[in-house]
């Protein structure tokens, strides 16, 4: 049986800054990921950063996740094991990974979950076509390996994914005739939407995607109007000739191993999905489990960072590490955490965290 005194689930933002706040409390740690490298969605990110200089502000994604490897694979206190993918959890605080075809449990005193979350997709006659991808996908293939998914590429959602990813397919000398959002208004910052749309590029809202057409990959896509119900308005079809379809229509917290462990859940739309109760430190119902990132909510990566931050001392707090700093510590992560989520782009998380704590109080 392998051992870890903290066991790190994930090594995207969340789990990275999770790691070293952890270890640099003097706590041992194991960072688990199952990719071959660490760095989660920061490293097809080539946009640079909004916040603070501690959340790495004029920095570009990819360039943060070197920098934050770095830091975690130098640490002598974080073991890292890559190519280790978490299958379930059983009970006496036990862990299952899958590495080169072997099963091998791990048990932990504490474990951070940063398994971060899945794209959501839609269903349309022929939405399998070759062709079609998520915008995950389409980062992976440009930005990890330099692959152009296509020559002309529709590109459905106008949140920050859609646009930024849009703007990128630009950036590569990709044609995107039209950006589609069912929504009436954008969810993108506006300071991304206004790039593409300086560059030429249509954003099309309250319109979706009904179709898809090819013979054996993409041809074209069929979009039309939405009424004040979300329904089509027939008539208002309209072709769009391309051979690519992005889509960028949310994400969906990978929580399966909180079920698992028996977590108390609740479904909070603002927040992507089923999220687990939480403490004001990241701690979940069930003690020594804790969780940070778009596994407690879907937001900005910057978030994700304060998140693991809070949850790696918290966890290391709890096991008899870093009590003289833990309080000036935690009162400034919260500090950036409640600065990164002022303003109209924070009302959908703080609306969704309300609701969250309403849900709580119901159950109580």
């Amino acid at each position: 049986m392998n051992k870890a005194e903290i066991l790190v689930i994930g090594s995207g933002p969340a789990g990275l800054k999770a790691s070293l706040s952890a270890a640099d409390q003097g706590a041992g740690v194991t960072l688990v990921e199952r990719d071959l490298f660490l760095g989660g969605q920061l490293v097809k990110q080539t946009h640079m950063f909004f916040g603070s200089r501690e959340q790495y502000a004029s920095e570009r994604g990819f360039k943060i996740a070197e920098k934050l490897t770095a830091a975690v694979e130098e640490h002598p206190g974080v073991r890292v094991l890559k190519g280790a993918a978490a299958l379930g959890y059983y009970d006496d605080n036990v862990v299952t990974l899958e590495m080169k075809g072997r099963v091998v449990p791990v048990s932990y005193d504490a474990m951070i979950m940063a398994t971060g979350a899945q794209e959501n997709t839609l269903m349309f006659p022929n939405c399998d076509l070759p062709g079609i991808y998520g915008a995950g996908a389409v980062q992976t293939l440009m930005n990890v390996y330099g692959v152009l998914p296509g020559k002309r590429v529709a590109m459905l959602g106008a949140g920050n994914i859609g646009v930024i990813v849009s703007y990128q397919l630009l950036q590569a000398g990709v044609e995107v005739p039209a950006i589609i959002e069912a929504a009436p208004e954008i969810g993108a910052y506006h300071v991304h939407a206004s790039k593409v749309r300086r560059m030429g590029v249509p954003i099309y809202t309250s319109q979706t995607v009904v179709s898809a057409h090819g013979t054996d990959t993409l041809e074209k896509v069929i979009i039309v109007k939405l009424d004040g119900s979300w329904q089509p308005v027939p008539g208002t079809e309209k072709e769009l000739d391309v051979d690519v379809l992005c889509i960028a229509v949310g994400l969906t917290p990978l929580t399966e191993i909180l079920f698992q462990a028996g977590c108390e859940m609740a479904y909070i739309p603002e927040l992507g999905g089923h999220v687990p109760r939480r403490s004001a430190v990241m701690e979940t119902s069930v003690p020594n489990i804790y969780i940070a990132g778009d596994v407690s909510g879907i937001e900005e990566a910057s978030a994700a960072m304060v998140e693991g931050t809070i949850a790696g001392l918290t966890a290391a707090f709890n096991l008899g590490y870093g009590r003289d700093s833990y309080d000036k510590k935690i009162a400034a992560a919260n500090l950036e955490l409640d600065a990164l989520r002022k303003g109209p782009t924070g009302e959908k998380i703080r609306t969704g965290l309300q609701n969250l704590k309403r849900t709580v109080e119901v159950r109580q």
